[in-house]
């Protein structure tokens, strides 16, 4: 793999992001992934199976979505390597399994909605999070949209780039699969426990590292942030992370509460269901638009932080 396709893809797609005509005329990657997975779960996840049929089910409904992936993306990266300007054409490809632009899009809203109602908060904040938002006050709002920032930071940004980095077109596209199946199936409830196992297994052995990597980037940030404190970031990330229920969310969301002072997680409801969740961070709980931007600020620091790397990297493979 040519590399200059990672700091090439983070800088196209962070400026350009998806074409929404594109989405219009072919859809998006993660659509057709999750078709495939709904088409699979349709057949294999019936109420007659037991538990342990299930589960088998699960299993060979993931390694068909892996082998689905790993043949397409493998075929066009080999025709591409046949090609003179072909690793243009896999950096253009890997740019829709990023989502900078989108992500912060999509959170930019929640703040400028809840400056105008906390209705209008909560309708903006239901695109980006799974949790009840007509149960959410405007602090929880707040809260909602930077702790789908930080987590987001994470598996829709950073580990994309380092199975680009590591693996190219195939690498960046096997863990969008897979943690699209995590987020379709890879539930706790009683219709997704057993079948959606193997999902929820290999989205946290996938994302363990770069959830760690994503704290680390976000630490950095801090320096480029008025305010932000580097030291409470790593700090907090390393004494809340473990908290969380995922071996993974919590090293970006307590990075982001300690880095700006802020107080993230707690009880959050699905589905009508309180979910009692630990806190991080120490600092203030009562947040609000302005807080929003604040994460945002840093956030985009940290893609600055990731695009330095990358490209420190590429530079020192050419010179090698």
């Amino acid at each position: 793999m040519d590399p200059l396709i990672p700091p090439l893809a983070l800088a196209i797609e962070r400026q350009l992001g998806y074409p929404q005509r594109l989405i219009e005329t072919i859809g998006h990657p993660v659509i057709w992934f999750g078709k495939l997975i709904g088409f699979c779960e349709a057949r294999l996840n019936t109420p007659d199976r037991s538990p342990a049929q299930r589960k088998l089910a699960g299993i060979v409904s993931l390694g068909l979505l892996i082998l689905s992936v790993l043949i397409v993306t493998v075929g066009i990266r080999t025709i591409l390597s046949w090609l003179p300007l072909g690793w243009l054409l896999e950096m253009l490809l890997a740019t829709a399994f990023l989502a900078q632009k989108e992500l912060g899009r999509a959170v930019a809203a929640v703040s400028d909605a809840l400056r105008s109602s906390l209705d209008a908060g909560r309708e903006a904040v239901s695109h980006v999070v799974g949790r009840d938002p007509q149960a959410l006050d405007e602090a929880g709002v707040a809260r909602a949209a930077i702790e789908t920032l930080a987590e987001s930071t994470s598996d829709g940004v950073v580990a994309p780039w380092l199975f680009l980095l590591l693996l190219g077109l195939p690498g960046i596209a096997l863990y969008k699969a897979v943690n699209t199946a995590d987020s379709m199936i890879g539930h706790r409830d009683e219709r997704y426990r057993d079948y959606g196992w193997a999902a929820a297994r290999l989205d946290d052995l996938l994302n363990w590292v770069p959830a760690r990597l994503s704290a680390i980037l976000i630490t950095a940030a801090c320096f480029l942030v008025p305010g932000a404190s580097p030291g409470n970031a790593w700090a907090t990330a390393r004494r809340d992370a473990p908290r969380h229920d995922s071996p993974n969310a919590g090293w970006p969301e307590a990075a982001f509460a300690g880095a700006l002072n802020f107080q993230l997680g707690g009880p959050r409801s699905y589905e009508g269901e309180i979910i009692d969740l630990p806190a991080f961070g120490d600092g203030k709980a009562v947040l609000g638009p302005s807080d929003i931007l604040l994460a945002l600020l840093l956030y985009r620091r940290t893609l600055d932080v990731l695009l330095a790397v990358s490209t420190v990297l590429a530079v020192m493979v050419l010179v090698s």
